[in-house]
């Protein structure tokens, strides 16, 4: 268990997930393995982990330990830039103003925040994944996980029928305008390389020693239930979670009457955690004495994770 290079924690709100991630990457730092934590989710929670400001490119928070938030809505912006630079020459002058404009007013429309913020992902992990031995990401809520997790096979259809739609006007263009000799089309480049970069993430994600998924849920009914939606969606896509943390899970040793009832109700959901997840490894965390509000605290998390789980 997280041996691998790439890990996204998932999980439902509220359940501990960014907590998680954070000990899980502060774990291998502290062996010394060089870890980048990159956090997507829109409403940060790392950086107060950590109790630093974080940015959209990687601070050192402690040896070993890189951290990140992605910025959505400047990310978003210089997906909206790079389009216009790739057809920048292809259209006409005097259309120019237009197409920007139609351009920048698709920063609104659904999906183009999450598209641009998986552009950067594939970026970290293509591009920046050799500068370290572990990349976790703590992901947005599930919804929003599962979405951006499913985008490379999305997008790769997409961009067959674009390359399909971009070749016939091309092949039109050679036989009416240019005498048979094959056009430059620097789009149709431009969506060849996509497509090859969304196909090589996507080899990554599918490779299950390279790539490992890691939901974090609680012993409740919703959480359970999410998750295991959430499970059996990306199996669809190929997509496999082999690991569950069941965080918080309360201690026997506790007597009063009120802790006596939430234990018993918790072991009937432990129950049917084991029932409906056969297939996943699973790590019961205990819920601590206090919540995890300092470094200190982190660190006997990590402390706990690397006892309890081999790496």
């Amino acid at each position: 268990m997280l041996k691998e290079k790439i890990l996204f924690i998932g999980g439902k709100g509220g359940v501990g997930k960014s907590t998680s991630a954070a000990a899980i990457a502060l774990m291998l730092a502290e062996q010394q393995r060089k870890t980048l934590l990159v956090s997507t989710d829109p409403a940060h929670n790392v950086g107060d982990i950590f109790h630093q400001t974080l940015k959209n490119t990687p601070l050192e928070v402690i040896p070993y330990l890189f951290a990140m938030e992605i910025d959505p809505a400047l990310e978003t912006k210089k997906y909206i830039n790079t389009v216009k630079d790739n057809i920048r020459g292809v259209v006409k002058s005097h259309m120019q103003n237009e197409v920007y404009r139609q351009i920048d007013a698709a920063i609104s429309t659904p999906g183009a925040e999450e598209a641009s913020l998986f552009d950067r992902i594939v970026s970290i992990i293509l591009d920046e994944g050799d500068d370290y031995d572990h990349i976790v990401f703590d992901t947005a809520p599930t919804g929003h996980t599962l979405r951006l997790l499913t985008l490379p096979e999305l997008m790769s259809v997409w961009i067959d029928g674009m390359l399909e739609r971009r070749k016939k006007r091309n092949e039109t263009y050679t036989q009416l305008l240019n005498d048979g000799d094959p056009i430059d089309d620097p789009i149709f480049r431009v969506l060849l390389n996509r497509k090859k970069r969304f196909m090589d993430v996507r080899a990554i994600l599918l490779n299950q020693k390279q790539t490992g998924f890691i939901f974090i849920l609680n012993a409740e009914r919703l959480s359970i239930i999410e998750t295991s939606k959430a499970v059996q969606m990306l199996a669809t896509h190929n997509l496999y979670v082999r690991t569950l943390f069941i965080n918080k899970i309360l201690s026997e040793r506790e007597q009063s009457e009120f802790w006596k009832k939430r234990q018993q109700t918790e072991q009937e959901y432990i129950i049917w955690i084991e029932q409906e997840f056969v297939e996943q490894e699973k790590q019961f965390i205990p819920l601590f004495e206090t919540d995890i509000h300092s470094i200190e605290l982190l660190k006997r998390f990590a402390r706990y994770l690397k006892e309890h789980i081999s790496t």
